[in-house]
Order: structure tokens, then sequence, then C-alpha cells
């Protein structure tokens, strides 16, 4: 499994998340909004100690490439 280094899609979820206009959400939505990113991110973290975990499993078996 070989690490991408290529720069992600500019339309990507994040990056139009972060063009969004927060103007017209009120004080509950934005509230909301950030329950369910900070979800999301325990979520992404989650899923990058599995990624490591699984990585430094098949180092320790096959031996690390360089």
């Amino acid at each position: 499994m070989e690490d991408d280094d290529r720069p992600r899609p500019k339309g990507d979820a994040a990056s139009k998340l972060a063009a969004e206009d927060l103007g017209p959400y009120s004080q509950d939505e934005l509230d909301e909004r950030i329950a369910l990113l900070e979800a999301e991110i325990a979520r992404v973290e989650s899923h990058r100690l599995k990624a490591a975990a699984h990585r430094d499993a098949a180092d320790a078996l096959f031996g690390r490439k360089d």
C-alpha cells in the first residue's frame, strides 16, 4: 500500500465546507454543525489510527520499504 501524495481535488467536501458562508446560520444551527464536525473529526482520527496500526503490522511482517 503506497501513500497517496497527490493533492486532493479542490471540489472535495472539506473545501466546500470551508468556503460556505456561515452568516445565515443561527446559533443553534452553528452548535449542531460544530457537533457534527467534531464527530466527523473523531471518525477520521479513528480511521487514521487503524490505518497506521495496519501499516505498522505490515512493516513488522514484511519490513519497511524505503
